[in-house]
This record gives structure tokens, sequence and C-alpha cells, in this order.
């Protein structure tokens, strides 16, 4: 039994998806040239004034709000000061006291069990630069593409216990994020960041333990990789008595480890102040409203639907709701189709697997749900055995044919017909003596090898439940 317990709590930096960033009309661009999308305002300037983008404030109230915050009526803007080579004006524009949204919640699920964790508060902020650090020698580069662009940080209480939870915590907030039409949230390309404060006490405590921060972790699996190796390299500190160091760590990707970067800052050390050059923001109890109307169905709204609506396994139902646009194929599919699970067995199946073999999103294949729909409908009525379908279905992802065009062209269509099937028995039957023999001798396998061979003469495409039928039939009498 581990004499210390757990704690975690994370920062989480969402990129908004507006088009122009956040308080001047620069574009918003991933993997535009360097320095090609900046102005005097985003630049810090003097006498450029910064004017708010409404669009980031619309989606910063509407995340708020699927988070079950609750959005004050009144907010402001802070001068967050530090110096920083990628931030031009040495300090940040974001929220401290009054920010959008606080005392939210997301829920999880750990083991079976529903866990609530707590959200401390949302506020906007915007984004700083990009250094790039040269492998040639020692310099560095800095892109101020990314500066200003509209971000939101999403803080969590310290609820979270083990790394498992964090990582649960994370992709439902990705889900919940993606569903609102909030942000990408390609970690990849940094539109969602996530930075862990961790800490230990002893079991029984009420105290929290002395943290350390890791930043900027690029994807789910490292943030659980970072928090399990922190917890024991604290925890072998504690063992040996030594004393935590309040400190900002990097995770190494490549070691697994974590490392210093710098001693943890408060937020005394940032020198918070109103900023001066924009008004407060005052919000209608009717603006806030309308912004709540804009919220679609939840994930965790979704993957009950799904469970009591379509009978699906809870299994299924969360890996159909990961993203919206998945959660929504499978939709377009199990309302055409007889039988749901089906449906859910071919996306979570071949679908997925051609989409990760490919490198796509579920948004770029060529099968649309009515066409796959289609397509379950033609095992139903005994057109095409599963086993070929799974052959029509990967010519449809490729050509982006439906299913009958595929069946046409390949003359793929079942062999159904009961006489002409017998006939086909028959001869296979005569040809097999040893096989029927040691059925009847009490061997039952052997009826596969008879079924196999029916299967040949057929090119597949006999209906492999009427064969069995017929076989059975046959040898029996």
């Amino acid at each position: 039994m581990s004499h210390f317990e757990t704690v975690i709590g994370l920062e989480v930096h969402v990129e908004l998806g507006t088009k122009t960033k956040i308080f001047c009309d620069c574009a918003v661009e991933f993997g535009a040239a360097p320095n090609t999308h900046v102005c005097p305002v985003c630049l810090g300037s003097p006498g450029a004034l910064p004017v708010l983008n409404e669009d980031a404030l619309k989606l910063a109230i509407r995340a708020s709000l699927a988070l079950h915050c609750t959005v004050s009526q009144q907010s402001k803007f802070d001068r967050k000061n530090y110096f920083y080579p990628d931030s031009p004006k040495a300090y940040q524009i974001s929220q401290y006291d009054e920010p959008v949204g606080e005392h939210g919640y997301i829920e999880i699920t750990v083991q079976g069990e529903k866990k609530r964790i707590g959200i401390t508060r949302v506020h906007l902020e915007e984004d700083a630069g990009k250094l790039t650090h040269s492998p040639f020698g020692n310099a560095s580069l800095v892109d101020l593409n990314r500066v200003g662009i509209p971000l939101i940080e999403i803080v969590s209480e310290p609820d979270i216990r083990t790394a498992e939870e964090a990582r649960l915590y994370l992709e439902e907030l990705k889900s919940i994020m993606q569903f609102c039409g909030i942000s990408e949230c390609k970690m990849e390309e940094g539109s969602l960041r996530c930075d862990a404060n961790i800490s230990l006490r002893p079991v029984g405590q009420e105290a929290l333990g002395t943290k350390t921060e890791i930043k900027n972790m690029n994807s789910f699996r490292n943030v659980q990789r970072g928090l399990e190796y922190e917890e024991q390299r604290q925890t072998k500190l504690l063992l040996r008595g030594e004393d935590i160091v309040q400190e900002t760590m990097r995770f190494q990707e490549e070691t697994g480890v974590t490392v210093a970067m710098r001693s943890k800052e408060d937020a005394h050390d940032y020198r918070y102040f109103p900023e001066p050059d924009l008004p407060r923001i005052y919000l209608s109890a009717e603006y806030i409203e309308e912004r709540r109307a804009e919220i679609p169905e939840l994930p965790a709204a979704r993957r009950k639907r799904f469970i009591e609506e379509y009978g699906l396994p809870a299994y299924d139902a969360e890996v159909l709701t990961a993203t919206r646009v998945l959660s929504e194929y499978f939709d377009g599919t199990a309302s055409r189709v007889r039988d749901p699970k089906i449906a859910s067995n071919w996306i979570m199946g071949d679908l997925l697997a051609y989409v990760k073999a490919n490198s796509l999103e579920i948004e770029q294949i060529k099968v649309s749900p009515e066409q796959l729909a289609a397509l379950i409908g033609l095992i139903d009525e005994g057109t095409i055995s599963s086993k070929m379908a799974k052959d029509v279905l990967k010519t449809m992802l490729e050509s982006g044919k439906d299913a009958k065009s595929v069946i046409a062209e390949q003359g793929l269509v079942q062999i159904s017909d009961e006489g002409e099937l017998r006939e086909i028995a028959a001869r296979v039957i005569a040809a097999n003596p040893k096989s029927v023999e040691d059925f009847k001798a009490g061997k039952e396998k052997a009826i596969g090898s008879l079924v196999g061979q029916m299967m040949k003469e057929t090119k597949g495409k006999a209906n492999p439940q009427l064969v069995n039928q017929i076989i059975l039939d046959l040898i029996s009498r």
C-alpha cells in the first residue's frame, strides 16, 4: 500500500476556431510562412490598440457553458507581465480575477464508476509566439504568427488522483470542445496543449504537498507517461526524507523522464494589473442564453442515447463518440439499417481500420453513411455474404462507388438459389466420400471440408448458411 496520495490538476490551453486573432484582424493560419501574419497590434507596437474579436468571446462563453461553468455578466482583461523572447510586448493579455467562466465540472468514467472533476475557471487570453532552436548552432528562430491567436485556458480543480484519470479527463475535454465547434484540438498543431501540476501528500493529510509542473506535453499518452514518471520520482524523494522543489519540468519523450526547466512562478511574480486598453466586458442574460442554445448534444448525452436508442454496449458507444464527426457518421448509418450493432461493428472494424491504415480522418473517406447502410442492407437480404462485403467495402473506400456498382462490376452476387446449390453439393459429396464417412463416424468437423469444397466450387459466392443446411441434409439421409 502506498504511503502517499497523488494530487493532480491540469491547465489546458485550447486554441479557439476563429478566422482572425483575438485583438486584431491578422489571419489565423497554421503552417503559414513565418512572420507573415503579424501587425502593430499583435506585436504590441506603441500606439496600437487592441479590439476584442467577438467570435472569440462567443466561443469562450459556449465552452464555459458546455463545461457547466457559471458565466459572469461582467469580466475583464489583465496584463500578465513576463519577459520571454517569443512575447514581443513583454506582457500577455489574459484574464486573472474575473474570468469568463468559473465553477464547472467534467464527468469521466473510471473503472466503470462516474467521477466528477471540478473546473476552477475558464479564461480568455492571447497566445505567445513560437521559438525554433537551430540544430546547427547556438541560435533560436522566432515565429510571431502565433502571437495573438485566441486561447481559452481551462484550469481544473486538484481532483485527479492518477495519471489514467488525467488522460480520461483530457479525452473527454477534447471531445466536448470538438462537439461544440470550439476548436479542432489538434495536439500535433498545438491547438490543444496541456500543463500538469502534480504533488504527493501522506495518505489522510488534507494540506497539499509541494507541486511540480510539467509543461506543454503534446499527446495524451505523454501526459500519462510524464505524470507516472513524476509520481515515481517524487515518491522516491519523499521516502528518502528529501524535499520536493517547486519547479517547472519538461517531459522528454525519448527517455520517458522529466527534467527541470526553471523554478515555478507564483501569480504575484507576474504582477497582474487590469489591461488599460480594453474596456470591461458586460454580458446580458439573453446574450449568454443565446450561446447556451448553440451547444449541441454533448458526448456524454450522445453515448447515453446510443446505448438507449440503438442498444449498443457501453464500449461501442464510447468508441463511436470519440469525435463529433464519427458519432454523426454512426448516427447516419445506424438510422438506416435493421440492426445498429451491425453498423457499429462495420464502423469500428473495417472502416476505422482503413482510416487508421491510410492516416485519414473520418470526414475524408469516400463512403457516406448512406452507402455503408446500403451495403449492410445487401448483406441482410442475402445478395452478398459478409466475407464478400469486406472486399466490396474496400473497393468502395478506394473508389467512392456504391455497393451495387461494385458488386455488378466484380460479379460478386451471392448464390442463394437452393436448386443450384443442391446440384453443386451433390457433386462435392460424391467426390469426397472419406469426409462423408468421417462425419457419419462422429467427426463433426469433417463437414467443414465439404463446406470448403462448396465455397471453392462457387468461388466464394455460395450463401454459407444455405450451404451448411444443404450439405447436412444430403449426408444425413
